[in-house]
């Protein structure tokens, strides 16, 4: 018998709608759904162990977005043709709907979590990312796990100043925003997006306008609940807790913590500080105390360190390291520090530095885009390292991170709409963290600004940008400019925004609490700005424009158009003219075909050797005109004419035949010319006979006036005969 199905609609108010759907598939799952917007259809799924693992005291929480071949009808690229490893975007999507599930899951649930969310069916005008978020939620509403309010997910576009939801690939190609909001009914959670120079303003009205979809997302998610039947929630092993160990705790470290908070020491010091008074809170209970319940000694240390340093900065006005709310730590930056790189910054602010490189290379070179829903290539890219010597651990290396992934992405976010559009180059920024106390992502696209205009890349405008914090008790709040590491752990919001003198390029904000209110968004916002300038002019203290021109081990990039048929002609058989043109000069040569003309990309250090290849194209594509002259040098001398090579393109020959070299009788060709003889010659077409081109130097030359006195033709006896390979 075929289950029963429960759907809602959720209508977009442009005649398109979302689905959602369950009780068919993956019922095994705690909870599970089918989300499809056109021929869009996602499978979410959530499953919880029952029992939380002793030992763990966070939550163990994976989310899983996978994107199926299958769903857009392709086979995985490569010879292993199974989906293997997630792709950039995917985990990107996975960190999207990370950032706002997790802080609403009980602090004491601690249970093995799992919310898988795969792309079963693909439609080339829904992108797939945007309704990951309302899967995800889905699944968990009808679970019995204990999830403290619903939210969802949309993207937002803006096109000729008109807000569009869940926009196509196509429509995004003509927006000046791309942002993704998530958020609850009552408040948002996350934002992540990029823009082209907006103001905050206009931000803020983005946000708005998503989040009144998201509203009637979730409202169709609470429908689905309760025609399903909404589960009871499920009980679980909630932490131990001890009033009187934290009350011990809370006496012997607030004040001492909260007069370190308040010294404005360094991050080496202050942890060291911060150490020693939780040794002597230890020390205040026996050892075995500390056996039954070091745990909660730990726990609750670390509690109050929180509560002491918050209160230090909303009574006090005072940071960690001593700055104002608003103040910035202090930056310096260098150019030019690698000497054989193309291009190369070092941006150190407070105690976070990042080391920026940047080369360059042709369309060979761009990043190839193959996943079910995008294919592509990008030209401009950016990858971010963060070494565990950043922050003095001593860790094994895994691979890359989702947090390398999702940092790196955000600062290309922010530095690709001020790459020009018609920059021949393809550009790769690798940005090494090398300290890290907080706006680690920042300081990388502050280094990629300055490393991009060292290269020589004519960027639009320098960009900067500035990480935002949030410490907030009832009514009283304190926005903080330029984060630490610490400020960013015991806050309540951690805000990115990069942008020009002139508009935001991107953002990326993470909510720790409910209720966020829009008025404290804007004054985030409006102080981010001041904190962005301040930094931007550092940085233009530094290298106030871009090179003029690429460096001395920087290659140079020429562009030359030819015409489709010659294509074939620069390659040559087997590829023999272009990679023989590449070993003599040097240089590297890629032809792309465009519109039936061929677009070669010329790449080389040597000025000589990219003067060699723009030679030889000249040669190939020379095609003479009738009846104009043109300068030729002999070389090469037969009984019959003499082989002349055009001087403006060199290699392009044709046979000079006796008959026109002059207009007098010619027995001998070197009675006319010799080898290397330079002279003009008149270009005369096809000659309808041999089929050959045909060139003449007598054509240019005065007619001798005609002899009466000379015998007539038939008395002149018999011509010597020549040989004749009819060239």
């Amino acid at each position: 018998m075929i289950p029963q199905l429960f759907k809602e609609t959720i209508d977009l108010g442009d005649g398109r709608s979302i689905t959602i759907e369950t009780g068919r598939l993956a019922k095994q799952a705690d909870g599970s759904v089918v989300v499809r917007m056109g021929d869009t259809m996602l499978l979410g799924t959530v499953v919880s162990a029952r029992t939380a693992n002793p030992n763990v005291d966070f939550l163990p929480l994976t989310v899983d977005y996978r994107e199926k071949f299958a769903a857009a009808g392709r086979f995985p690229g490569g010879f292993f043709k199974r989906e293997a490893r997630p792709s950039d975007s995917e985990v990107l999507t996975m960190r999207l709907v990370d950032r706002v599930l997790r802080p609403l899951f009980p602090n004491d649930y601690h249970a093995e979590t799992q919310v898988m969310i795969q792309l079963m069916s693909h439609d080339e005008e829904v992108m797939p990312d945007a309704l990951a978020g309302l899967a995800a939620s889905a699944a968990l509403a009808l679970s019995d796990l204990p999830f403290s309010t619903l939210i969802s997910e949309a993207r937002v576009a803006r096109i000729e100043g008109k807000f569009v939801i869940n926009p196509s690939r196509n429509q995004l190609e003509l927006s000046d925003i791309d942002m993704m909001i998530g958020a609850s009914k009552d408040s948002i959670a996350m934002v992540e997006g990029e823009m082209k120079e907006i103001s905050e303003a206009d931000m803020v009205e983005a946000i708005k306008f998503a989040h009144g979809h998201i509203k009637t997302q979730i409202e169709a998610q609470e429908r689905l609940q309760a025609a399903f039947g909404k589960k009871e929630v499920r009980t679980y092993d909630t932490e131990k807790s001890d009033d009187e160990i934290y009350a011990k705790v809370r006496s012997l470290a607030y004040d001492r913590c909260f007069a370190i908070a308040k010294e404005g020491t360094g991050k080496k010091e202050r942890s060291a500080l911060f150490a020693e008074v939780k040794a002597d809170v230890k020390a205040a209970f026996t050892e075995e105390e500390l056996a039954e319940n070091g745990d909660l000694v730990s726990k609750y240390f670390s509690k109050t360190n929180k509560e002491a340093v918050r209160e230090v900065i909303l009574s006090l006005g005072s940071r960690l390291d001593g700055r104002k709310t608003s103040e910035i730590r202090p930056i310096w930056c260098e150019v030019d520090y690698l000497p054989r790189v193309h291009g190369s910054a070092l941006f150190t602010r407070g105690e976070t530095q990042a080391l920026a490189t940047a080369t360059l290379g042709t369309s060979r070179e761009a990043n190839q885009i193959d996943s079910p829903s995008e294919q592509g290539e990008e030209k401009f890219y950016l990858h971010y390292n963060f070494p565990p010597f950043s922050t003095g651990e001593a860790k094994p290396l895994r691979g890359t991170s989702r947090r390398e992934v999702g940092h790196g992405n955000l600062a290309q976010r922010a530095l690709k709409n001020m790459i020009p559009l018609d920059c021949p180059y393809t550009i790769r920024i690798v940005s090494e963290v090398l300290e890290s106390n907080g706006s680690s992502s920042m300081a990388t696209v502050c280094a990629g600004t300055l490393a991009l205009m060292d290269a020589g890349i004519q960027m639009i405008k320098p960009v900067s940008g500035i990480a935002m914090g949030l410490i907030s008790e009832g009514d009283r709040y304190a926005v903080l400019s330029d984060i630490l590491g610490d400020e960013d752990h015991l806050g309540d919001m951690d805000f990115k925004v990069t942008g020009t003198a002139d508009g935001i390029t991107a953002c990326q904000m993470d909510i720790k609490i409910d209720g966020l209110k829009y008025e404290i968004m804007e004054a985030a916002l409006a102080q981010a700005r001041d904190g962005r300038l301040h930094i931007l002019g550092k940085l233009t203290e530094t290298l106030a424009t871009p090179r003029a021109d690429v460096k001395k081990y920087a290659p140079k990039i020429i562009k030359r158009t030819i015409p489709g048929a010659y294509i074939g002609a620069l390659i040559g058989p087997g590829g023999k003219v272009i990679q023989e043109l590449q070993k003599a000069t040097g240089c590297t040569i890629v032809i792309n075909e465009v519109d039936e003309q061929g677009v070669v990309e010329i790449l080389g250090t040597d000025p000589d050797g990219i003067a060699k290849v723009l030679a030889k194209i000249d040669s190939i594509i020379f095609k003479p005109q009738m009846n104009e002259s043109y300068e030729v040098k002999v070389i090469k001398m037969l009984d019959f004419g003499a082989v002349v090579e055009y001087t403006e393109a060199p290699g392009n020959e044709v046979l000079l035949h006796v008959s026109e070299l002059a207009w007098e009788r010619t027995e001998n060709v070197t009675d006319v010319v010799n080898m290397g003889d330079v002279f003009l010659v008149k270009y005369l077409g096809m000659d309808p006979k041999t089929r050959k081109e045909k060139v003449s130097r007598k054509a240019l030359l005065p007619r001798p006036p005609r002899d009466e006195n000379a015998p007539a033709r038939e008395d002149r006896g018999p011509r010597p005969e020549r040989r004749d390979d009819r060239r």
